[in-house]
């Protein structure tokens, strides 16, 4: 079966980390400087008090003046969760990591090691530690998990069988469903509010009128499709962090700061030379909270000066003077160099770049980002049956 790990409201969280405290207080994560005034993920006590994520920071402080606002903190996140992700592959789960608090495991490696499903989760739910309030469901389909992990209590192993998946989706609302908030309203406008309402309907129907996203929908309310578990590659566990003795918010200063962690990260001998394809910059800001931006290279390199102008133009986002700056190298490339041929085979260049472009896409935006048109019924008078996409492996 396949296993959903859940930690609702990661990111505050992670940015209240050393002040527990606070987790029983109204608390939100405030807006990122620069865009539109919503808050973040709230605690419990502020959702008690009618304040939601996604509220306007003017209304959300109207509903509750006593609310508390949490500056982001995208770096302690970032290095929670890859504490988090260790410690499940150090009990030997495969680990696919969806979104920040929300991952995938493969229980059925280690079923008889650990005594079952529940054995294997009780497992992975102290390996995720005590604090993040951390829930699991296990189900034949990932939907059907994460699903059985959204009902589930902080610490509460939530396990539906195949049989049982239909009985159980059909009464959750449809907030669980990856809808935009224009459809919610469409689809309560026509009287269903529930996920086995909208499976009960054709699934033409739904897709004439919503969409693809639509027809997504429809497809996870009647349970989804059978996927496997797809294992994350490990970090490359390359990083150089700078401190400032005072707060500093000159571009020169940091450009010669940046220029710096660059030498020291190419010069770190765990490269072995290979060439950088992913990279992350980040910053510890003078007010508290942190700053952190990620960059996929067009082509992956080793050279100072490229890198360099390819990260200077992020530091002009920085919202606040900073204490400290500091790189990942997130991703490296396979190969520390190029073989040149005399003759190349027919096809071959064209192979190798092919090959290449859809590692620089998978490091972008994900491995299931990738998908190959497949004809199905080409012959369907509806655009949405004609062909299928199908993950490129």
């Amino acid at each position: 079966m396949l296993a959903c790990i859940l930690i609702p409201g990661f990111e505050l969280r992670a940015a209240l980390r050393g002040r527990a405290r606070l987790l029983l207080e109204p608390a939100a994560l405030a807006p990122v400087p620069g865009t539109r005034p919503e808050i973040g993920a709230v605690t419990a006590t502020a959702e008690a008090a009618g304040v939601r994520p996604g509220m306007l920071l003017g209304e959300a402080l109207a509903t509750c003046p006593s609310l508390v606002l949490v500056e982001q903190d995208p770096a302690a996140a970032e290095q929670a969760w890859e504490e988090i992700m260790l410690r499940l592959e150090g009990e030997g789960l495969v680990v696919e990591p969806a979104d920040p608090g929300c991952l995938y495991v493969e229980t059925r490696t280690v079923e008889r090691l650990y005594g079952g499903i529940e054995g294997v989760l009780k497992r992975a739910l102290a390996a995720v530690g005590p604090g993040w309030d951390a829930r699991a469901g296990a189900a034949d389909r990932k939907f059907a998990a994460l699903a059985a992990a959204s009902v589930a209590r902080a610490g509460q192993i939530l396990v539906v069988s195949s049989e049982e998946t239909p009985t159980f989706l059909a009464p959750l609302p449809l907030g669980i469903l990856p809808l935009g908030r224009e459809r919610y309203e469409e689809l309560e406008g026509l009287g269903i509010r529930t996920v086995g309402q909208l499976a009960a309907l054709p699934g033409t129907a739904v897709a004439e009128r919503l969409g693809s996203d639509g027809r997504q929908a429809w497809h996870l309310a009647r349970g989804g499709g059978r996927s496997r578990i797809r294992p994350r590659r490990p970090p490359a566990e390359i990083a150089e962090r700078l401190e400032f003795p005072e707060p500093v918010d000159n571009e020169l200063t940091l450009r010669r700061a940046l220029g710096a962690l660059v030498e020291r990260a190419l010069g770190r001998q765990e490269r072995g030379g290979r060439a950088v394809r992913k990279v992350a910059l980040s910053a510890r800001l003078v007010g508290g909270g942190s700053w952190r931006r990620t960059l996929t290279l067009r082509e992956p390199a080793a050279d100072r000066d490229r890198l360099r102008v390819a990260l200077g133009p992020k530091l002009a986002e920085l919202p606040a003077p900073v204490t400290s700056l500091g790189l990942e190298l997130q991703e490296l490339a396979e190969w520390t160099g190029r073989q040149l041929e005399l003759v190349k085979a027919e096809g071959a260049e064209l192979q190798s770049r092919l090959k290449e472009g859809l590692r620089q896409v998978r490091s972008s935006v994900g491995a299931g980002a990738v998908a190959t048109v497949v004809e199905v019924a080409p012959w369907s008078r509806i655009p949405e049956h004609r062909a299928l996409f199908v993950p490129r492996d």
